[in-house]
């Protein structure tokens, strides 16, 4: 009895998993940072190559200074500022690009099928700005 009990319990559970992962729409974007942010001023939004190119206002600490935040596909992509006035990624940090949309049109060629990864990884450790590449 005991033996049967438990393969009721087995199955009822792995049926209840199986109706989950059916009633999942299979077009449901993948959970990403740009999900949890508050409302902001959308500075550019486009389909480039297959990828959700997207760059929002963001209120910097100091003085008010805003920035803007890019992502692809929901995922952050760090930019760093040059001296030339240009701006660099992680993906191509060897070419200036002048606009954060040039930057991140460059990151999405670049990437090719690839992710960002959601953990900024920078040389085997943890990072803020930085981030790793998972195909």
């Amino acid at each position: 009895m005991l033996q049967s009990l438990s393969a009721v319990s087995v199955s009822a559970f792995t049926g209840a998993a199986l109706v989950r992962i059916v009633n999942t729409p299979r077009t449901a974007p993948p959970r990403s940072e740009a999900a949890d942010l508050p409302a902001r001023t959308v500075v550019f939004d486009e389909m480039y190559r297959g990828r959700r190119v997207a760059g929002y206002t963001e209120q910097g600490q100091d003085q008010g200074a805003s920035s803007t935040a890019v992502y692809i596909d929901g995922r952050r992509l760090h930019l760093m500022r040059c001296a030339d006035g240009g701006y660099l990624s992680p993906i191509d940090h060897y070419q200036s690009y002048p606009t954060e949309l040039a930057t991140a049109r460059a990151a999405v060629a670049e990437l090719g099928s690839a992710q960002l990864a959601l953990t900024p990884v920078h040389g085997g450790g943890t990072h803020e700005g930085g981030h790793d590449v998972r195909p």
